[in-house]
């Protein structure tokens, strides 16, 4: 059903769906409080598990109504999109496999779809989501979260302001320790399983993440790479170790390294950049502040709401000055965004101008680039193209 179709029989907020996230799923819930907390969502309906008792369960849990709970996708999506009050978005947070399959149903529904990344476990799906999201009247967002956070934006303005001149050099890593030695829980269950996760480990699931963001930082294209991934834990069938150079378009080097096996290392996002006039440093783990140096001058300390922030930090801010801000608001900032497109989509508006999101498209380069590392390091870490 197009979405014209649909438009006028919605006000308030959006109705949304979810796909996954039942009672024992991290990444549902984060998605669910993302979603609520600037209150421009209303979760509606669910197919929170494939197991019939799972689902009601959790849908009972989250106070949705026993009609609206179901245990299959499909069925979910048509019967959705005959309802009168049926959902205009849905929230995909399942294991990788599942994303293509799902994001099809409600994509050719004309029902917007909001997705946890990466995009798809192989670069073949992939390739048809992105043929599937272009021929449907429905948005397509992907929650790379980090790309929401304040001083993100402000790194992202202050490159294309050329503050720090043309880019040399790019330097973004991702470390954590979690899977330092073999975890059967289930969210280390499936993300080291290759026929779930795809046939990348740590690349995909945080090296996709480094690699995004330091893409919609810079506005580099990259051009090549060269890989060297291991699987360091005996027996694990994915990469939980990578170490990547990149040649971008341009002339601009970089490094890249993501590990899921570095003790002492929670969720130490990083990236720093440096240009010909100068350089910016950003941690995740400290989001509130850049660093920002101009050649032969002192570091400048850039906070979220403090001098030297322009309009789209302040437009991703929340609270005063001093109070943190970081992972949740970042991924509630993206829903911000998604919000903004779907409702400016059900009143016929155009997207305002300031209103950024990744897409499809930036999903498609998170799956190849994973297939480049993994190509690359097979051959022990020749250069590739990246198409």
């Amino acid at each position: 059903m197009a979405i014209e179709g649909r438009k006028e029989r919605h006000g308030g907020r959006i109705r949304l769906g979810m796909v996954g996230g039942g009672n024992d799923a991290f990444i549902g819930g984060v998605h669910r409080i993302a979603s609520r907390l600037d209150d421009k969502y209303v979760l509606i309906a669910g197919a929170l598990s494939s197991t019939p008792e799972k689902a009601q369960e959790s849908g009972e849990a989250l106070g949705l109504a026993p009609d609206r709970t179901y245990d299959d996708f499909k069925k979910m999506a048509i019967r959705e999109a005959r309802l009168k009050d049926g959902i205009e978005a849905v929230s995909i947070v399942t294991p990788n496999h599942v994303h293509y399959a799902a994001a099809r149903e409600f994509l050719k529904r004309g029902i917007h779809v909001i997705c946890d990344k990466p995009l798809t476990s192989t670069l073949a799906d992939a390739k048809k989501l992105v043929k599937l999201a272009d021929k449907s009247d429905a948005l397509f967002i992907l929650t790379h979260n980090y790309t929401g956070y304040p001083m993100i934006r402000q790194a992202r303005d202050m490159i294309m302001a050329d503050d720090i001149g043309k880019i040399r050099v790019v330097q973004v890593e991702y470390p954590q320790d979690w899977l330092t030695v073999h975890q059967d829980f289930k969210q280390a269950e499936w993300r080291t399983d290759p026929a779930r996760s795809g046939a990348g480990g740590s690349t995909g699931d945080i090296g996709t993440h480094a690699f995004n963001l330091a893409s919609f930082v810079t506005n580099l294209e990259l051009e090549s790479l060269s890989a060297d991934l291991q699987s360091f834990v005996e027996g694990r069938q994915v990469d939980d170790n990578a170490h990547v150079m990149l040649r971008f378009q341009g002339g601009a080097r970089g490094m890249l390294w993501s590990s899921q096996v570095a003790p002492g290392n929670e969720n130490a996002l990083r990236l720093r950049i440096y240009g010909e006039k100068g350089g910016l440093e950003w941690s995740q783990e400290d989001p509130n502040y850049l660093w920002h140096t101009p050649f032969e001058e002192p570091k400048r300390l850039i906070t979220r709401q403090g001098a030297g922030a322009g309009a789209s930090a302040e437009r991703m801010s929340r609270i005063p000055p001093g109070h943190p801000e970081g992972y949740l608001e970042g991924f509630a900032n993206i829903y911000g965004e998604a919000a903004a497109a779907i409702l400016a989509a059900r009143n016929g508006d155009p997207c305002p101008e300031e209103v950024l999101y990744p897409t499809v498209e930036d999903g498609l380069k998170g799956v190849q680039f994973i297939d480049a590392c993994v190509r690359s390091s097979a051959r022990d870490a020749a250069w590739v193209k990246f198409a």
